[in-house]
């Protein structure tokens, strides 16, 4: 029996080769495939940034991409925060900002908890704590758009993931 075969039964069985997936080709290209839904996502992701400050929209970006665990999104927002002048202090401290407090705004730390409990909605939903921490350091309509704001970079995540992106090789 050579080292590729299995005894079963008093039979001698070859294993089938496990044959895994190239992310790159046997993957759909979600923006070929659904352009309609690819282009309505790209609205309503330029519709919720409207009226806030781009670093926060990168710091909650970056924090939701942690949380999902989404390479190349984080790798595509990190690099837009520099090229904005985002400090690589921040930029390494969002996984752990609530160690690091310090390093944000009391806004900036409002808008990184409820992207937590917006991202990890199914743990315990969106505790009235921190929705009111949020509301409390914005106004009705920032509050909305930062809720789009997380509801879409979790489905930018969600593409990417289910479509099996590879970090770095964003078109952009």
């Amino acid at each position: 029996m050579t080292t590729t075969e299995i005894k079963t039964n008093d039979r001698i069985t070859t294993p089938a080769t496990t044959v895994r997936p190239n992310p790159a080709t046997d993957r759909i290209d979600f923006a070929k495939r659904a352009p309609k839904v690819f282009r309505a996502v790209i609205g309503l992701d330029a519709a919720a940034r409207e009226g806030l400050d781009p670093a926060l929209v990168e710091l909650v970006q970056i924090r939701a991409s942690h949380l999902n665990r989404c390479a190349y999104c984080l790798h595509m927002h990190t690099t837009d925060a520099r090229k904005a002048g985002e400090s690589e202090d921040r930029l390494h401290l969002v996984a752990v900002w609530q160690e690091a407090e310090h390093f944000f705004t009391d806004r900036e730390q409002a808008a990184l908890a409820l992207t937590d409990a917006v991202t990890r909605i199914g743990d315990a939903g969106v505790p009235d704590e921190v929705y009111g921490r949020a509301a409390a350091h914005f106004d009705e309509e920032e509050l909305a758009h930062l809720l789009a704001l997380i509801l879409t970079i979790n489905t930018w995540n969600r593409i990417a993931l289910a479509t099996a992106k590879r970090a770095g090789t964003d078109e952009r």
